[in-house]
């Protein structure tokens, strides 16, 4: 058996799986927002419960990470979770948990999953995307995870917006310290406050895109998806781009990003797909498994 962790900004995810790949237990707490060490025992509080229900779990545990560890500091970096920043998380796990830990991106966990198993299965390039309230990147190539040179490859959400409109040339500042990142015009919390800027009333970026499917606010959002997505495809060309996070919901974004591709991408016939992830918000977690 295999254990795997999702640690997200709002839960942590484990999951214990069998040589098949099926599920054995699965449990969700939430995560001590700002609480590094709280986090630290949460995980192994939280592996401790999931392999004892299973009656076992795996010598090594995988997890996914909203960002990732240095190659040559091993120190965290990237996180949009700050309090991880600067943290040897995978070093204090180890000693929390007593065993090896593997860790890789939260996209990436999402990509392999989806490479492996799941709605990219069968495809020898899979980029895989999360849409929710942050927005990031991974690369899958006959299965294997795609890390790079200097751990960042698919760190797509903080790229800047591509071919950009005059009216986008003011660009959000970005945690990350930059302006104009793919995450301050793509993610949920992004399309959220683009919507009160507006004139719109507060609510959550689904309910919008629910209640206004064809507003020109949407339609504007789904012009920046293709524009960041044709980029991809420019740069990888994967047979597939698999779209997790909690706005894959939006179904206008399997028909409508599509179309406008071929506006922007260098090619003059596109069999690229564009899919929702097959294994919903559990993606994150079964690829932390297959670590």
């Amino acid at each position: 058996m295999r254990t795997g962790v999702d640690l997200g900004g709002t839960k942590i995810e484990a999951v214990v799986v069998d040589d098949t790949g099926r599920v054995v237990v699965k449990q969700r707490i939430a995560t001590p927002k700002g609480k590094y060490d709280a986090t630290v025992a949460s995980i192994a509080s939280l592996v401790e419960a999931v392999e004892a229900k299973a009656g076992g779990g795996g010598d090594v545990l995988g997890i996914g990470v909203p960002g990732s560890p240095s190659p040559s500091t091993g120190l965290m970096r990237n996180c949009n979770s700050t309090a991880l920043n600067g943290k040897r998380l995978g070093e204090d796990l180890q000693r929390a948990i007593g065993r090896e830990v593997r860790m890789a991106n939260d996209a990436n966990c999402m990509a392999l999953s989806e490479a492996f198993d799941g709605a990219g299965a069968g495809a020898s390039s899979v980029f895989g995307i999360i849409l929710g309230t942050g927005v990031g990147g991974g690369v899958v190539v006959e299965n294997n995870l795609v890390v790079g040179a200097n751990g960042v490859a698919g760190e797509w959400g903080h790229i800047p917006l591509p071919w950009p409109r005059s009216d986008e040339l003011q660009c959000q500042p970005c945690w990350c310290g930059r302006h104009g990142c793919l995450e301050t015009w793509l993610s949920g919390p992004a399309i959220e406050t683009q919507w009160i800027q507006a004139g719109g009333q507060a609510m959550k970026a689904t309910e919008i895109a629910r209640l206004h499917p064809d507003s020109q606010f949407m339609q504007r959002w789904i012009d920046r998806l293709a524009r960041a997505t044709a980029l991809v495809i420019n740069m990888l060309d994967p047979e597939v781009i698999v779209v997790g996070g909690g706005l894959n919901a939006i179904s206008a974004i399997y028909h409508d990003v599509p179309a406008r591709w071929p506006d922007f991408v260098f090619s003059d016939a596109i069999t690229t797909k564009l899919v929702p992830a097959m294994h919903g918000d559990s993606s994150g977690v079964l690829g932390a498994a297959r670590l």
